[in-house]
Parts: structure tokens; C-alpha cells; sequence
């Protein structure tokens, strides 16, 4: 990076505490900066007055220092659209085969805290390589707390530069499934998208007997499949797969029940991916069939990938539907032993299959699985996290607005019934603690019980609706406290994933 004639100190002296020290940058010839005062934020260029990045920012004259102009604007969507293309590494970018994570936030606060963390793993493990994908939220959460992927964007990329992060980031449209999902978020840039054929999964195939499953058969969309029943049982049954450490051999039966299950998914997720190249540009595919009733089998893993192969899609990654409970919010729930082979065959055949990386969704909390998700994956894999950001800007508000805290789970407690609907959870109500009996100090410590964890991770939307401004007067006052919470829970999340790659074979 070349630098203006104007330092950081120079610029501090200039502009005093208003001037956001971690935000200060030069780029070819020109500084910016992030200011906030009285709670409103902007940007501020300094550079020679015919610099071609001030072409198209719409900003007003803040002053001259040493023939440098200073511009400021407003911190909006038009003026971080305008950043990203002035500064390439805040622009997302495909991430491709290496190691990375998905850093959802549903309130748009989180990423100076994940960007703190994220650092403090790096630090400590020198080699090792995660590619951060700040900007990530489903269309289902965006739908409920009203959000849209420009504000999601944007909003990331207000966190990525007055944290200082200039590594390079990507962007994931996550959980897509129409067209215009597509459409609205390749329109603000997002570079990952993740396509969720779920409504197409039979999921009742798992359970059918041979007579309905040879009926159900006839009714795979085969012409958007471009084959035949027939072709497609020449294809895979009685067949022997070689992998690294194993061999598959699929039966007729397993091969039509995958169809069946998985035959109109298959063709959706070719559906949306055609759609998705037409836009020209650079993007990079994941599918998720992991909110599914039924575990993906190994069959079913090799066969979905093999179609998506047959029919020209091209992804970078695919979460399947592991055995044992992935619920939101908590740690996983089943045999580790049972996951650990589970995960060993899913990678071997991604490996063998593309190279394509697995991906952990609701990957929240997930202590126990991040040391066997690593090692079968040989430390390259994609970790997706959403609601536990949220849940833990809740810790803050404990400690700094009791009061407010308790009129949140008592909301909470009612609106779950209706709100766990859509989502994969254990909690009950009736083994909720009662907030008003638990002492100010043990008020933070609930967020660790596995009951009022899932009912606040899942009533977010309707929480919001309803305390929107209190909860985000707190978490603004107190962003200082929020970065240092986010980042200690999610070192926890990001150093099993920190490996330094093993050199490759020659």
C-alpha cells in the first residue's frame, strides 16, 4: 500500500477521539478512516483533490491538510458500496478449497468481536489459515428480523473496516431457495451461495417399503434430471465405488430409495446453480440437504454428488445430513464415536469426488464436533455459525439491563411454542427457570442452560419486533463489552479449526 503524506498520529491530532484508530488506512494515495461522534458514524477520505477514488463518493468537504482534501460521508448503504470498490479486500471474494467460516449475525454488531477473535486463533497457531465470511445470513432470518442482503452486507462491511481487517473476506447468501433469493443478493455482491434444496428431499423415503419406493420412483423428475430411471440404476447399483480407505458397493435398494429421496433435489440445486452462473459473477456454489429428517448415508452422499457432477454444477462445498442430533444452539447430541466414522466416510468422499470441502451447518456450539469435523476433513472444511451471536449479545444485556434481560425470556418462554416451529429443538418450556427468582449475578449464567439457550436462539425474530430499540440501545453502549464477549466465545469456536496444512506429497 502506498501512503499520504498524513500518519495516524497526524490524523488523530487533527480529527481527535472522533477518529476510529482501527479503521485508519492508506491505499494507493489516499487515507480513510471510520469518525463516530454523538452515536452516528462516517467515513473520511483524505487524498489529492483529483484522486480518482473521490470520482463517485457522495460526500461533503471536511478540510485541506498538506494539499490532501478531506471528504467525509455518511456511513449508508451507498457509501459502503463505494468503500468496497475503493478498497478490493473489503469486496468479497470466492474462498475456494481452504479452511473457513461463516460468522452470522443477526443484529450486524458482531464483527469487530469475531474479527478479535479470529485474530487471537492466528496469533497463536502461525501458518494457520481461516478465510472469515462475515456478511452470512439466511433468507429465513433476514425475513425475520427484517433485514435485506444489502443491510447484511453492509453492515459487515462496516465491522470489517473499523476493525482493520484487510485480509480479504467472502460473503455467503445462505439457505437460497428460489431464483430471487439469487437475484436479490448477486445484485449487492455476495460471493458464496448457499443453495438448500430441502422442500425437494422425500424425506418419508427412508421409511417406505419397496412397493411405494418402486412407485415413487416413476415420479422423479427425470427429464430435469436429463435421464432414465433405468440409466440411472445402470449407473450406481451393484457397482463398487473405491474411496481411500474404503470401498462402496451400492444395491439396487439403497440406489432407488436415494433416488427417491434425493432425485428432485438434485435437479433443483441444477435448477438454481444455471440460474445462478447467468449472472457473470465470480461466485462459488455450496448445497445443504442438512435439515433433513433422516441422515445423508454414504450411498446417498456419493450418488447426489455424483449427479450434481453429471449435470455440470460446480460447487465448493456440501453439508450433508450427519447421524445425531445437530440442534441449534447446543452441543451436539449422539454417539461421537458413530459421528467420527460418519464424518470420515462424508470426507473421503468429497475429497474423491471434487475436491469440495464439507460444510457444518448450525455449527453454534458444536464443541464436541470440531476436533473429529478437523481431523476427518484433514483440517479443510467450512464452519457455518448463526445464532450464537445473537445469544451471547443476550449476555451482555444481562449484565447491563437486568431488567430488560428478564422481560426478554419471559416473551421468549411465550413465543416459542409457536416460533421452534422451523427449527430443529429440544427445549420445553416447562424446564424454563423463572428469571424473577435467580439473582442479579447468576442472571448471564442461564444463557448456559440448555432449555433457555434453545428457546432464545430460535424466538429471535419476534424478540426483536419487540425489543428492537431497547436491545440495541444496550449492545451500542456497551459495544466494547459485546467484542470482548464474542470474541471469548468464539475463540472457543475457531482454534480447533487453526491447523497449519501438511505439506503436500510430491
Amino acid at each position: 500500500m502506498q501512503t499520504t503524506t498524513l500518519s495516524l498520529a497526524d490524523s488523530q491530532n487533527w480529527r481527535g477521539a472522533a477518529l476510529i484508530a482501527a479503521s485508519f488506512v492508506t491505499h494507493e494515495g489516499a487515507a480513510y478512516w471510520l469518525e463516530e461522534s454523538g452515536g452516528q458514524r462516517q467515513l473520511a477520505v483524505l487524498a489529492p483533490p483529483d484522486h480518482a477514488a473521490l470520482a463517485d463518493l457522495a460526500g461533503q468537504p471536511g478540510g485541506e491538510r498538506d494539499g490532501y482534501h478531506l471528504t467525509l460521508a455518511p456511513a449508508d448503504h451507498a457509501t459502503a458500496r463505494w468503500l468496497r470498490g475503493a478498497l478490493p479486500w473489503l469486496t468479497p471474494r470466492p474462498i475456494g478449497q481452504h479452511t473457513s467460516a461463516g460468522f452470522g449475525d443477526r443484529l450486524g454488531l458482531a464483527t469487530p468481536g469475531h474479527i478479535r477473535a479470529l485474530r487471537e486463533v492466528l496469533a497463536a497457531t502461525p501458518g494457520a489459515t481461516i478465510a472469515p465470511i462475515f456478511a452470512q445470513q439466511s433468507i429465513r432470518e433476514m425475513a425475520r428480523t427484517h433485514r435485506t442482503p444489502a443491510a447484511v452486507l453492509n453492515d459487515a462491511t462496516w465491522g470489517t473496516f473499523a476493525a482493520g481487517w484487510v485480509a480479504g473476506v467472502g460473503a455467503d447468501a445462505d439457505h437460497l431457495k428460489t431464483p430471487e433469493d439469487i437475484d436479490a443478493c448477486a445484485a449487492e455482491g455476495y460471493s458464496l451461495y448457499t443453495i438448500d434444496p430441502g422442500l425437494h428431499v422425500d424425506d418419508a423415503a427412508d421409511g417406505d417399503d419397496p412397493a411405494t419406493l418402486h412407485t415413487k420412483l416413476g415420479a422423479v423428475p427425470w427429464d430435469r434430471l436429463e435421464t432414465t430411471a433405468a440409466d440411472f440404476l445402470r449407473r450406481y447399483a451393484g457397482r463398487t465405488f473405491a474411496l481411500e480407505a474404503r470401498s462402496l458397493t451400492l444395491s439396487e435398494p439403497e440406489v432407488i430409495r436415494a433416488a427417491v429421496k434425493y432425485g428432485a433435489a438434485i435437479a433443483y440445486v441444477a435448477r438454481m446453480y444455471r440460474h445462478l452462473i447467468t449472472k457473470g459473477i465470480p461466485t462459488e456454489l455450496e448445497v445443504s440437504v442438512d435439515e433433513t429428517a433422516t441422515p445423508t448415508t454414504a450411498a446417498e452422499h456419493l450418488i447426489f454428488a455424483s449427479e450434481l457432477r453429471r449435470l455440470g454444477v460446480q460447487w465448493v462445498s456440501l453439508a450433508p445430513r450427519f447421524v445425531g442430533a445437530f440442534e441449534k444452539g447446543t452441543d451436539y447430541i449422539g454417539d461421537l464415536d458413530a459421528l467420527r466414522a460418519d464424518l470420515a466416510v462424508h470426507a473421503q468422499i468429497a475429497r474423491v469426488l471434487g475436491p469440495y470441502k464439507l460444510s457444518l451447518h448450525s455449527g453454534s456450539d458444536k464443541f464436541s464436533v470440531y476436533p473429529l469435523f478437523v481431523e476427518a476433513t484433514h483440517g479443510v472444511g467450512h464452519l457455518k455459525t448463526a445464532g450464537t451471536s445473537y445469544v451471547e449479545a443476550l449476555r451482555v444485556i444481562a449484565a447491563a439491563d437486568p431488567a430488560l434481560f428478564r422481560e426478554i425470556l419471559r416473551f421468549d418462554a411465550g413465543r416459542y411454542p409457536t416460533d421452534r416451529a422451523t427449527y430443529h429443538v429440544s427445549a420445553e418450556v416447562a424446564r424454563l427457570p423463572d428469571p424473577a427468582q435467580v439473582p442479579v449475578g447468576e442472571l448471564a449464567a442461564l444463557l448456559n442452560n440448555h432449555d433457555v439457550r434453545q428457546v432464545v436462539h430460535v424466538t429471535y425474530g419476534s424478540t426483536l419486533d419487540q425489543f428492537h430499540d431497547a436491545i440495541f440501545g444496550v449492545l451500542r453502549a456497551n459495544q466494547g463489552g459485546y467484542d470482548a464477549v464474542i470474541a471469548r466465545h468464539f475463540v472457543r469456536h475457531l482454534a480447533p479449526f487453526a491447523v497449519v496444512p501438511a505439506p503436500a506429497v510430491k
